[in-house]
């Protein structure tokens, strides 16, 4: 059986939805499913560069960072 994305399960899930209530749990339930998949999706990877006094750095960052960085942003 083929994984669902949260957007699909979704679409699936507001078929059942009988009143907001509903559809409100649906929604949030999807949002996390969406959070997970991106979070493991990206995995731990490196960044790295050059600081301005040349010195290369590199930096691991997580699902979690990746997704607190992109999509937490106020």
């Amino acid at each position: 059986m083929k994984q669902q994305t949260a957007l699909e399960w979704f679409m699936y899930k507001v078929d059942e939805c009988e009143n907001t209530d509903d559809f409100l749990d649906a929604y949030n339930k999807a949002k996390e499913m969406e959070k997970e998949q991106i979070i493991n999706a990206h995995g731990n990877q490196y960044r790295g560069g050059f600081r301005s006094n040349g010195d290369f750095f590199e930096q691991k960052v997580t699902g979690e960072q990746y997704y607190n960085e992109t999509y937490n942003q106020k």
